[in-house]
Parts: structure tokens; sequence; C-alpha cells
């Protein structure tokens, strides 16, 4: 008995032992392990998804089938809602308190603790929540007074994923990322035909280190954005396929913005528009970019680059435009090809008529323009400016208070290669240390300017 008893913790040990090395084998962590153990609860056609939300454990995943007629919110950390076939559609009355707040085209949400009316934490953000695979339809019913419904919404969340969904023809807009979210991320996801929408297919307000990526966004309608960051602070977005939208992405304010590989066409006013005097260090990198008013169009802000794009087949390839008290300089605009902009915008439909205009520096200052293939920007219909790279003062805006006193003031254009503009450079000949060297072109007002 002595013997058996004495040997008995020994064997458990190596059985233990055992255990453990065959798990580090197969290269389990200790929280994938806990993953393993978290229960899985299915959730049927016309059974409650909120139930089982609010039945589930830390770790859980509820996976969803068939069709659903509800609004749910996730306040809870750690739960995986997971679609599976999933669709959800209006119920007959909105029951979640972001529904209530927002307005009946919420669907889902994931919530920190926060007074929703005012926006303010009052606790801590939820933490890893993912939803994916569901397909979000008919939620007609837009916003309650100024407040803009989503169909996926996020706020005051930390580590948060939404993936692989779709939002089709919704009043809403798509997905919203906002209230002091943390490191979200939005991948994979559509959005597209919401045709009634008082809202951007993805937006993004007050929060940091989201990245949107690989998402397709189309038929955002008038007077709203594909992707939309205020008050953001590092936010990537990057191949992203925007497509026949009001505009494409829309950046007000938003330091650290990293604009990356995204296909902007077909665009109704532009791709992409970058103002505001917080959003600094901005990147607009290796997008294709075409079928708009203006491919480009940055404003009241300093510092940043714009490298690689491929801006064409709008009315103005990019504008960098200074108004009064409200200056724009100091971009790096390299390696980018900007041409056939030929399209003819009019006045009656955009304040102003313009065409033909690659590059237009419009009061800016200490602009770096190098190493662009710039070419084919000649105007189609009426316009004050055209050109391959202009340099003036706004025409647009003179003698009112809104701009047009500013002069381009140390702005370099160097070595970059024209052809097929009209003319290659234009510059006014205003402002002070402009310089033009090393370009290829054969044609400039004034007629110094090629080298």
């Amino acid at each position: 008995m002595g013997t058996s008893m004495s040997r008995l913790p020994r064997t458990l040990a190596v059985c233990l032992l055992g255990i453990l090395l065959a798990i580090v084998a197969v290269g389990f962590t200790q929280s994938e392990v806990s993953a393993q153990l978290a229960a899985d609860t299915v959730v049927g056609p016309g059974e409650s998804i909120q139930k089982a939300i609010n039945a589930a454990d830390q770790g859980d995943t509820i996976v969803v089938r068939g069709l659903h007629r509800e609004d749910v919110a996730i306040r809870k950390d750690g739960i995986s809602l997971r679609g599976e076939d999933a669709v959800i559609e209006p119920p007959a009355k909105a029951d979640s308190p972001c529904s209530r707040t927002f307005g009946p085209a919420e669907a889902i949400c994931i919530a920190g603790d926060l007074n929703l009316e005012t926006g303010e934490l009052t606790g801590p953000r939820v933490s890893d929540v993912s939803v994916s695979g569901f397909t979000i339809r008919g939620f007609q019913e837009g916003g309650l007074g100024d407040f803009k419904p989503f169909s996926i919404d996020v706020l005051a969340a930390r580590d948060a994923t939404v993936a692989g969904n779709r939002a089709i023809g919704n009043a809403g807009g798509g997905i919203g990322v906002s209230t002091g979210s943390i490191n979200t991320t939005v991948v994979n996801n559509d959005v597209i035909g919401n045709a009634n929408s008082n809202a951007s297919g993805i937006a993004v307000e007050f929060s940091s280190y989201t990245t949107l990526a690989k998402n397709v966004v189309r038929n955002i309608p008038v007077g709203e954005n594909a992707i939309d960051v205020n008050e953001g602070t590092n936010t990537t977005i990057a191949e992203n396929d925007l497509i026949g939208n009001w505009a494409g992405v829309f950046i007000v304010d938003s330091p650290g913005t990293k604009i990356i590989s995204n296909d902007m066409s077909r665009t109704g006013i532009l791709g992409t528009f970058v103002v505001g005097p917080k959003s600094a260090d901005a990147k607009v990198v290796g997008n294709d970019i075409s079928g708009g008013a203006w491919g480009i169009f940055v404003g009241d802000t300093h510092g940043g680059s714009v490298v690689g794009n491929n801006v064409h087949d709008n009315c103005a390839g990019m504008f960098f435009e200074a108004y009064v008290r409200h200056p724009v300089g100091d971009f790096e605009v390299t390696g980018n090809t900007v041409e056939n902009n030929t399209q003819s915008c009019r006045a009656a439909q955009f304040g102003r008529a313009f065409s033909g205009i690659g590059i237009a520096l419009l009061g800016a200052s200490g602009m770096e323009v190098a190493g662009n293939q710039i070419s084919g920007n000649v105007p189609s219909g009426p316009t004050r400016i055209s050109g391959g790279v202009v340099v003036s003062k706004d025409p647009y805006f003179r003698g009112t208070t809104f701009g047009g006193t500013q002069k381009p003031t140390n702005n370099s254009v160097i070595g970059n290669q024209f052809g097929r503009n009209k003319p290659d450079i234009f510059w006014d000949e205003s402002g002070s240390g402009n310089r033009f060297i090393g370009n290829l072109c054969n044609t400039s007002v004034p007629n110094r300017l090629c080298n």
C-alpha cells in the first residue's frame, strides 16, 4: 500500500507533463488553449442572438445561422460573433440601446461603458470583440436628430475586429468606429448601395490606430463619403476598392493618416481629400485615383507626402489650395503618374469651371514636386488655369475673403518629365523663392521654365 501511495503522485505528474509537452509540441499558447476550452453557441434561424450574447462568457464564440430580425449590442469582453450564411434584417421595433439612441439602422453595436447620448466614457472600453460573416440589409429608417447610425457600430472598444460582413441597401452608414475606440480592424467588408444613406460607408471619429483594409465600398450617395476620418489618429486605409461614390477618402483634422494602395474610381467629386491643421504627416501612397472632379485635394494643412500614385482622367489631378488664414504646404509630391486629366468640370456643379490640370499649387508654400510623370493634361472645357504643373495665386476666389490672395512661395518643381500638357508648366510669376529646375518639358508660361 505504501509503495502504491508514493508512486501515484509521480505517475500523475508524468501524465500531466506529457499533456503539457504535447501542447507545446503543437505550438499552442496558453490563450489558444483557453480558446479551445471556450464554449461555442449556435443560434439558429429566428432564435435570439441577443439572448445568446447575454448568456455568453468571455472567450465564447456565438455562431449565427439563417435569417434574424433583430438589433443586438455586445457590451462584454472577448465575444466572437460569427455569421454562417447569417442575415440580419430590421426588427419590428428598435430594441438595442444603440438603436434607441442613434436610430433603428443600427444592426450590431459593440459598445463599452459610455453614455451613449453624450459619448462620455463612464468605465472601461469593451475589449477583444469580433463580428464577422453577416449580411445586413433592409434597414431603411435613418438616424435620430443629429445622430448617424451604422449597420455595425464600434463605440469605446479596444482591439475590436469587424471582418467579412456585407451591408447592403441600408439607410444608415456601413461601419462606424468612434468614441475613443483603440486598435480597431475593419477588413474584407462590403458596403454597397446604401442609396438613402445619411452617413458614410465607413467612418472613423475620435479613435486611434484604426485599420481599414481590403474593404469594398460602392455607390455612397451625394454628400457622403466612402471612407470618412474625422479627428482620428494614426488611421491606416489600405487596399480598399472605392468605386462609384460621391467621394473616396475624406480626412479632416486627423494626424498620421496613411492612405495606401487604394482604388478610387468613378468618384462624383473627389478621390482623396485631406484638410485641417491637425492633419499633419498624412501619407498618400500608391493609390489609383480616377474619374472625378479632383483626384487629390489638400487644404489647410502642412507636412505630408503624396508618393507613387496614379492619378488620371479627372478634371484636375491634384490641388493644393490655400485660403485666407488657412495655408497649405510642405508636402513632398514625388514619383506620381499624373496623366490625362482632361475632363471638364462646370461652375454650375462645382462652383468653378476647371479642366486640364495636373498638379496645382495655388497659394501653396514649401512644396517639393519632383520626379513625377506628368502628361496629357489638356483642358476640354472652360478653365482659368491649366497645365501639367500650375504655380499661382488662386484664380478662382480673388477679391474675396475666402481666398485668392496668398502667393505661392518657396516651392520647388524639380526633375519632372512632361509631355502633351497645355502648357507643361504654368507660373503666374507671383510669390518668391519658387524654383523650376531640371524638368524635361517643351512648353511653359513664362517660356524660360523648361530646361
